[in-house]
């Protein structure tokens, strides 16, 4: 695969589309399977709160996953994603209810980095009920 956007057609500034990914208990205990993170803090409602979280929250590498997506969705090749960083700021609380939480990922691109490799900056915005959950997330691609 190769990526699908040019790099001659974005300029700092260029926005991509923004997401929003539904996150539940059942998705965060078939994370842990795949994962092998079966932390109780991920799917025990007693053990969080035992420990002083305010509910079950998402695993870190879940999050950074799933706004990550919004990156290669954009590029058309996750091949093309070429660094990815971020640093967790807050927790995704999931309740055990019918709708459980929300990621909602922006993302732009910031810069470009390098003509010759055609290798461009996003930055990302998450937030979960309206709180940064992620903070200096950046990604950079190799464009088309």
């Amino acid at each position: 695969m190769t990526a699908q956007v040019a790099y001659a057609d974005v300029e700092p500034g260029t926005e991509l589309p923004s997401r929003s990914f539904p996150v539940d208990r059942a998705r965060l205990v078939r994370y842990a399977g795949a994962s092998g993170d079966f932390n109780p803090i991920h799917w025990n409602e007693r053990f969080a709160k035992d420990v002083g979280l305010p509910d079950v929250i998402a695993h870190g590498m879940f999050t950074m996953a799933e706004a990550a997506r919004v990156v290669t969705d954009w590029t058309g090749d996750p091949g093309a994603l070429v660094e990815y960083g971020v640093r967790f700021t807050k927790p995704v609380v999931v309740p055990d209810d019918e709708e459980g939480a929300v990621i909602e990922v922006a993302a732009k691109v910031a810069k470009k980095l390098d003509d010759e490799e055609r290798t461009v900056q996003i930055d990302l915005t998450v937030t979960s009920a309206g709180t940064k959950v992620l903070g200096m997330s950046r990604a950079v691609v190799r464009l088309a």
